[in-house]
Formats: structure tokens, sequence, C-alpha cells
């Protein structure tokens, strides 16, 4: 089969692979129909996640097709349409147990395009597929459906839902790329009082006013003042840190308020600064996490009720084989004006 494979940092190709096989009883091998491109597949060819080798097939989204799957495998048979979760899921050990699957310590968790190979390929191996697969209904798209892999879960489960968001808040979310935009989808599922979004591309708040965003401000104009001119001074309610650099964290931590909960979704690769002079007294919640998916069949259900606007963050499509330039529109979004790219197998 043909695959992306990592070579090291900055380095990557489309090419030649090994097909993957049943390796337990408990895999499914899935025929690719439609995979995308995440934020942490460019921090992985950055090399900020180093436990990321040469060699390793990239990708943890997917929507695809099984094709065979090990004896122990009971809900789904070849033939099934499926999303491929960005997180595999043992189911025995102690956090599977309390749905936090991201930690899984049975040989799951985050392990597609990280400690194994991932999807963005003709074929992947997942393993664990009772739990780390989910049947698709005929009325789903593809397209849409592949957003609920990862960055949909990410956004309402490390985004909205640790911040807390409730009725009458003010809600910041700090970047709007694409899991900043699924944060403010899924946020006005809780009625905020408003949704303010920060970013240095005009077209990415645009794209945020679109989705529900009450206001927009750039972020080299000030996003504190703004947030505490609309607050009575007072600050955000929950900020939501959606980029993964230092400086972004400490906009959010410098724009709550007293009592408010900054929760971060970014995936940091350098240190970033705690202001804990600053933040001591002021009671303030920082929460971070790496999605678990346990919310993924909730959002599947409200996709398929037409509830989720999924499909209108992807902006660029492109076939299996233009991987490599589906990458580059990808890793230069602010000239490409790129939100989400999803590659579909040729038919």
């Amino acid at each position: 089969m043909k695959a992306l494979v990592f070579q090291g940092p900055g380095r990557t190709a489309w090419q030649d692979a090994p097909d993957p096989g049943i390796e337990d009883a408990a895999d499914a091998v899935v025929r690719v129909e439609a995979v995308s491109i995440c934020g942490t597949d460019l921090h992985i060819v950055k090399g900020d996640v180093p436990e990321v080798t040469p060699g390793r097939v990239l990708g943890h989204e997917a929507v695809g097709t099984v094709v065979e799957t090990g004896g122990g495998v009971r809900t789904v048979r070849p033939g099934d349409r499926v999303l491929v979760s960005c997180i595999s899921a043992c189911g025995r050990c102690r956090f599977c147990r309390e749905a936090r699957y991201g930690q899984c310590r049975g040989g799951g968790g985050w392990v597609l395009g990280h400690t194994i190979d991932g999807t963005q390929a003709e074929y992947v191996r997942v393993p664990f597929a009772d739990l780390s697969v989910h049947p698709l209904p005929d009325s789903v798209d593809s397209v849409a459906a592949v957003l609920l892999a990862d960055i949909f879960p990410t956004a309402y489960e490390v985004g909205v839902r640790n911040g807390g968001v409730g009725p009458g808040d003010t809600v910041a979310v700090v970047g709007a790329g694409p899991i900043g935009l699924a944060a403010v989808v899924t946020s006005r599922l809780y009625s905020p009082e408003r949704i303010i979004a920060v970013d240095l591309a005009d077209a990415r708040l645009e794209a945020a006013r679109s989705l529900g965003a009450e206001a927009t401000v750039r972020g080299d104009e000030e996003p504190r003042q703004f947030v505490a001119d609309l607050t009575d001074g007072l600050g955000a309610d929950v900020a939501m840190e959606a980029v993964g650099v230092p400086d972004t964290f400490e906009t959010c931590t410098r724009m709550i308020r007293p009592g408010g909960r900054v929760a971060n979704i970014g995936v940091h690769g350098r240190p970033a600064t705690l202001h804990l002079e600053e933040l001591w007294i002021k009671d303030v919640t920082i929460t971070t996490g790496l999605v678990d998916t346990s919310s993924t069949p909730l959002l599947l259900r409200m996709l398929a009720n037409g509830r989720l606007p999924t499909a209108e963050l992807v902006t660029h499509r492109f076939e299996l084989g233009q991987m490599e330039e589906a990458y580059d529109v990808f890793s230069r979004a602010a000239e490409t004006g790129a939100m989400k790219v999803v590659l579909h197998a040729s038919r």
C-alpha cells in the first residue's frame, strides 16, 4: 500500500509501506476512505513529539470500511463503514473503566500515528476495535464524520467540558484554527452569553463569526483589554488555549476573571511561563488534557441529526495520493486559508 511515512524532523514521504494485518484478536483492518491532517501531525513533522520515530506512518483520524477483523471483535464486521477514533481503548485498565481512554495503560491511548502506524495510508490496523471504531449510518457523509475522529471530541472534552462552560458565561477561545472553531461550535451547546474568538488571521476570525462567535479580536490588538472592556473589567469566565505556544497560554491566564477556568487544549512543544505570582490569589483553575473520545457517540448522534456543523470547517479536499501537497497547504494556513484539510480515496 501507499502511506505517508515520517522520515525525521522536517521530512515525510508518500511511499510504499507494508500492508497491515491482524496482529491481535481485538484488531480490525480498515480500508481508508477519508482522512484528515491534524495540527498535531505538524508538530510531529517539526520534531516536537520525539516518541514518533522515523519509519512511522502518520495520522490518527479516518473514516473507512472494515476489511478484516480478529476473532475477538464483536461490534463490527467486514463491510461495515466506520469512524476510526484517534484514541484506542483496551477497555480493561483503571483509566478505561473511568472512561479516560486517552490515559489507557493497557496498550491503547493515542497510539495511531504515534507509537504504531496510523491512518494516513490506504489501510490501517486499529487495535481494540470494539471500543476504537464507531459504525456510521449511511446518512452521515464521510467528510463530515472524519472531523469527529479528533478535533470535535478534543474541543468538546478538553475545552468546553474541562472549562465548565455554562449558561451566561463569557468564553474566550484563543486560536481560531480547526480546534478553536470546533470549540466555538460546541460551546454554543451550553448557551454562554458571548463567545470571543482571538486569532491573528482575519479569515479565521470571519470563520469564527460564521460559526457563532459574537465577538472577535486579532491577537496583536490587545485581546486582554478587549475582553476586559466587554466584561466591565472582570475578564472571561472561561479561556481556552487552542494554539499550543507560550504566548497564547499566557494570554489566556491574563484575560481570565477571578474564579475563572483556563482550559489548555493546544499541544505545546516549548515551555510556557505560569505567572503564579499573579494567579495564586485569583482562585483560577487551569486544566490540561488529552482527548478521551468518550463523547464521540454523543457527537455522532448530533451529527446524524443535523445538529453539528462539522463539514463547514473543511476548506480543502484532496485525493490520498496528493498527501504531500495537502500537508504543504495545511502547513501554510496563513497563506492558503486552510482550516481543515480532508483527503479521500479515489473511486
